[in-house]
């Protein structure tokens, strides 16, 4: 039978067992201990080759240890671990043998022979005088010590607790159970005892060997130490090891204070064997390599390797490769590793040399000369030969024969137990190799998988590459709008110009087809640290907030998007759009400018909606409504003196000299429109009455905030400085455009000299600006304080409309100037008494008539009435302003 396997079938069972409970100990000449996963523990006699006895447990075995004097079974069970003195129940006298040839013995464990009451046993190992039980319980593993009475039958209570360890369960490897509610476990956890080779074996059993002894194992002393540590390696104490069902290979020392559970390495996927091996035949200090396989074919070898002088020397090096699998079961036999798949029985030759990298925290990998010693210790495990074997689901550990042969006691998937008597002779003798045809194609395969992990790689880079883009750019819009928002929840105003991103507008009227038209030219910007980038919007949404009586119908807003793709910190945009046509007169014009993010532009939409669905809080502050980032940036307003077209002046008016405004004339022009304003129900003099309104505001105001522009002629003193006054005043009136912006040179329209400006409003009706100085006070401030300088600015126009938007709009600039000088202004306390009585006065009688013009034309009031009432009411108050100090 040479180059063949020899397969004795010793008994069969009849039924099939389960491949992650079944278990098979082999005593060697004696007896075979084997449990399918049932509630029934079947020892047979190698000697006799029968079954001899079936001992039935109250439950579903899950493991089983025999003592070393072979005089006890401890057998581990849901409800606890049973204790089964076995030669006092199966008969061993010749007579007995006689009488019951045919038919093995069936005996009933009952609970008194209940030794530990600890539910979920999974797993029991036998450790000198104590007994170590591994259950899970309230997602823990625990990790139990007990110690063994001196006496074989023995009540639990004499089981004494000596420590208890426990482990979080980690929830791979387990499965629910169709029958209950409780989840078991799908495959039964490894449990072994390491011992360092120069420990002294115990007095009650023989010197361990390489192979294992119910559980036990040893490891050369370097190795032990390098692996469980100097103070484990001193005093000699053996090593729990035990591989989880999620991959994790965990020990701890038996004599060292304070006990605490490690992890020494993870295979990501359950344990299914732990063992040693014999790297080289003439190391005789004992086995120099631990092995531990997984589920899925993975292999680990943990051996001995050359690091570095400076840390010793000697570093536990672990090299890592796969098998094919799933592996079900397996043992180890000095070199060679032995397992099953399902489908086959396959012997695997351990690799000797060096390894292939450092464990964690052990050292440094070896140097560049031994790598390729490393990768060939790691395509070896790739050479796996058949056996020719199939559905082993247990395997006992391999013995030798009296010729060197190794045996092998294995448990089928339909439960029959069979020895399977291995070739004799050199490594190659009798394992069948692969077929050079094979060889290649396996070649190829791995190249092909290769390929693949590369692509696979190569795309993951690549996404990883594209989602740290968009991190970047979300990172950068978190950053702008956290920006803007803090300083619009601060609750402090900051001037224009020092706002991180800002806007300003420019108005200007142009002619095309003959029609004209007001512009907007608006100019964004940024002086953040933080650049634009693609997916910004700047949006500017106008409306009005009065509306012309000639268009018949209220005008909506208007909003005009434009995206761009870089703006970066100290850069500006420019856009331009279209604002009003000749004759419009819905002034003033709101522009409220922001900025808007689209985040379906960078993420997509299903990602930006996954996102708005999971932020709530951010969602919330930043408002958004939709997949965009909306956030306000300034509010412009576009008045009457933005939208005015102002007239050049003539060469008459460039050669007037700088002369007082004759005071007569002055007096005369303002009766005639007082006395022209107080006809009632003629439409004639209507249209050619002139409206009028002025506002006052000291020069000592205007001298504060006004860079005062002196005229091109000659210096003539002290007296030149009220004219330049003036004419500074019209000029900054008209240059200061939306936000800041200015409107350019339309200053220079006024007239050399002259504090006059003549312009046409929207609405096409021509308007005058009339800048003067006046003295406020004459007649009530006292004697030694004197009259208070001003300076007047007159608006004159025969549009009631046109007179109502200037002297608004020159209101809201002076407003400005009030910000700018308000401690100045606040400290001129003398004004305030001015004409305060009668201002009071007259202010009262003007509510009178006000009130007066709500009556209802039920009341008998008439409309036209009421309103000439009003218009007498408003031109009162323009006749009579106030001083702005």
């Amino acid at each position: 039978m040479e180059g063949r396997c020899a397969v004795e079938t010793w008994a069969e069972f009849g039924c099939a067992a389960s491949t992650c409970t079944a278990k098979v100990v082999f005593t060697v000449g004696a007896e075979v201990l084997l449990c399918a996963g049932s509630d029934e523990v079947h020892v047979f006699s190698v000697q006799e080759k029968k079954l001899t006895a079936v001992l039935r447990c109250p439950g579903p075995v899950g493991d089983l240890v025999q003592s070393d004097d072979k005089q006890l079974l401890y057998v581990a069970c849901d409800s606890g671990v049973y204790s089964v003195n076995l030669p006092s129940l199966l008969p061993r006298t010749p007579d007995a043998l006689a009488d019951d040839s045919s038919r093995a013995a069936v005996l009933e464990i009952s609970s008194d022979r209940l030794a530990v009451g600890e539910e979920g046993v999974c797993s029991v190992l036998l450790v000198g005088a104590g007994l170590l039980t591994l259950s899970q319980r309230d997602a823990l593993w625990w990790l139990t010590l007990y110690k063994v009475p001196v006496s074989g039958q023995s009540p639990a209570s004499s089981y004494e607790k000596l420590t208890e360890l426990s482990v979080p369960v980690v929830s791979a490897g387990l499965h629910a159970d169709t029958e209950g509610d409780q989840k078991r476990l799908g495959r039964r956890p490894v449990l072994i005892c390491v011992h360092s080779s120069d420990e002294p074996p115990p007095s009650s059993s023989s010197a361990l060997s390489s192979s294992s002894q119910d559980g036990h194992y040893r490891l050369e002393p370097v190795l032990f130490k390098l692996l469980f540590g100097v103070d484990a390696a001193l005093v000699k104490s053996p090593i729990i090891l035990c591989g989880l069902p999620d991959g994790r290979l965990c020990f701890f020392p038996l004599r060292l204070p304070g006990l605490r559970v490690r992890v020494l390495h993870s295979l990501e996927q359950p344990v299914v064997l732990i063992g040693t091996s014999v790297v080289t035949e003439t190391d005789v200090g004992g086995p120099q390599c631990l092995v531990a396989v997984g589920a899925l074919g993975r292999v680990v070898l943990v051996r001995t390797g050359e690091g570095r002088p400076d840390l010793g020397g000697k570093v536990a090096g672990f090299t890592e490769g796969c098998v094919s699998g799933p592996v079900v079961c397996g043992c180890v036999d000095r070199e060679r590793l032995y397992y099953s798949t399902g489908s086959d029985l396959l012997a695997l030759d351990l690799p000797g040399g060096p390894a292939e990298r450092a464990g964690p925290g052990r050292g440094d990998a070896v140097d560049h000369g031994e790598d390729t010693s490393t990768k060939t210790a790691a395509a070896a495990l790739q050479s796996s030969v058949s056996l020719n074997v199939c559905r082993v689901i247990a395997l006992a550990e391999p013995t030798h024969n009296t010729a060197g042969a190794v045996e092998l006691v294995r448990l089928s998937a339909r439960g029959r137990l069979q020895r399977i008597t291995l070739p004799n002779g050199g490594e190659d003798t009798g394992l069948p190799r692969l077929p050079s045809a094979q060889v290649g194609q396996r070649v190829r395969d791995l190249l092909a998988a290769i390929g693949d992990v590369c692509e696979r790689a190569s795309v993951l880079k690549s996404n990883i590459q594209s989602k740290n883009q968009i991190l970047r750019h979300l990172n950068q819009v978190l950053n702008i709008s956290f920006l803007l928002l803090d300083n619009k929840n601060s609750g402090e105003q900051l001037p224009v110009q020092e706002k991180p991103i800002r806007c300003r507008a420019v108005t200007r009227w142009s002619r095309l087809l003959q029609k004209d038209s007001l512009n907007l030219t608006c100019v964004l910007e940024n002086s953040s640290p933080y650049g634009l980038d693609r997916g910004w919007r700047f949006s500017v949404t106008v409306f009005p907030l009065s509306y012309s009586n000639a268009a018949g119908v209220e005008k909506s807003s208007r909003t005009f998007s434009f995206p761009f793709l870089h703006l970066h910190p100290g850069e500006t945009l420019e856009v331009s759009l279209p604002l009003a046509a000749a004759g419009d007169t819905s002034f003033p014009v709101t522009l409220s400018c922001s900025l808007i993010f689209s985040l379906n532009s960078l993420l997509g939409e299903e990602e930006a909606s996954r996102l708005l669905a999971s932020g709530d809080s951010v969602k919330s502050r930043l408002g958004l409504d939709s997949s965009c980032v909306s956030l306000a940036l300034d509010t412009l307003t576009v008045d009457w003196l933005d939208a005015l077209q102002v007239n050049r002046p003539t060469a008459s008016h460039r050669n007037m000299t700088s002369q007082p405004t004759d005071s007569i004339q002055a007096f005369l022009s303002t009766r005639q429109v007082r006395w022209s304003g107080r006809g009632e129900g003629r439409a004639e003099s209507a249209e050619r009455e002139q409206y009028s309104a002025s506002v006052r505001v000291s020069s000592e105001l205007l001298s504060a905030t006004l860079a005062l522009k002196t005229p091109d002629v000659d210096a003539q003193g002290p007296e030149v400085a009220p004219p330049s006054l003036c004419i500074s005043l019209l000029d900054w009136l008209l240059s200061q455009g939306p936000g800041g912006g200015e409107t350019g040179p339309r200053g220079d329209a006024i007239a050399r000299g002259s504090s006059v400006v003549h312009a046409q409003g929207p609405d096409g009706h021509a308007v005058k600006l009339t800048a003067k100085e006046v003295n406020v006070g004459e007649e009530s401030v006292e004697k030694a304080e004197g009259p208070l300088a001003a300076v007047e600015v007159q608006v004159e126009s025969s549009s009631m409309a046109a007179v109502c938007g200037l002297h608004h709009a020159v209101l809201r600039r002076v407003q400005t100037l009030l910000q700018r000088d308000s401690e100045k202004a606040a400290s001129t306390l003398r004004v305030e008494r001015l004409g305060l009585r009668q201002t009071l006065q007259r202010a009262e009688g003007l509510l009178q008539e006000i009130q007066q013009c709500r009556i209802p034309e039920a009341f008998g009031v008439s409309r036209g009435r009421m309103t000439q009432s009003l218009l007498s009411v408003y031109r009162q108050l323009r006749e009579n302003p106030l001083l702005i100090i």
